[in-house]
């Protein structure tokens, strides 16, 4: 990953310091830093980077902002979105608006370096994949297989909550009874380890189930 430009916004000083230290001592440049939206968009006129990393939470014009603003103007550069944050609106709206990924912000370090490799060669952590890579990966070999396997029906369901359904949708969406889907997720949440649908969806895109 060596010689790559990133820009990084962040509006907590701290955060960019220690994301900075990282990156660094994996031989990526910052091309600059950013506290705010409107400072990331003014400095990308002239300071073209291979790849964008931002907080999506920033106060004015936040990182979904910032990505709609980008590709009005037509800079198609890869956006990657931290967040901590547990708004399913926020994450659909910038998948919309053209962000590349999402990662969480307590994501390991090898996971933040690989999804900036990926982004600056031209891959996408939310292009849509065919079910049947998955399901060799998370197969179930038998009644004690680890937590985090997944069936085809689960990764289904889990690409159907990425895009904003809801339960009683799912359902008509798979032909199945809303307390089946209800069931389901429930079993997805506890196989992520998450308390939420969108932490849920964060983690299984972070971990390319989705």
């Amino acid at each position: 990953m060596s010689g790559l430009r990133i820009a990084l916004a962040d509006d907590q000083a701290l955060v960019r310091a220690g994301l900075r230290a990282l990156l660094e001592q994996q031989g990526v440049t910052i091309a600059f830093e950013a506290e705010c939206g409107e400072s990331l968009l003014r400095r990308l006129e002239d300071q073209p980077v291979d790849v964008i990393l931002s907080d999506i939470r920033m106060p004015g014009v936040n990182g979904v902002d910032a990505v709609t603003a980008l590709r009005a103007r037509g800079d198609l550069t890869p956006v990657l979105l931290l967040t901590t944050f547990d708004e399913a609106d926020l994450l659909l709206r910038a998948r919309d608006a053209g962000a590349q990924g999402f990662l969480l912000k307590d994501a390991a370090p090898e996971d933040l370096r690989e999804a900036i490799e990926r982004l600056a060669a031209g891959e996408s952590l939310l292009q849509p994949v065919s079910t049947d890579p998955v399901r060799a990966r998370y197969r179930y070999h038998d009644d004690s297989a680890p937590v985090d396997t997944f069936s085809e029906r689960e990764v289904s369901i889990l690409r159907l909550l990425a895009g904003g359904y809801s339960n009683r949708e799912i359902a008509r969406s798979l032909f199945l009874a809303e307390g089946t889907v209800k069931n389901y997720v429930s079993v997805i949440l506890d196989k992520l380890g998450t308390r939420d649908r969108t932490r849920a969806v964060l983690k299984a895109i972070t971990l390319r189930v989705i």
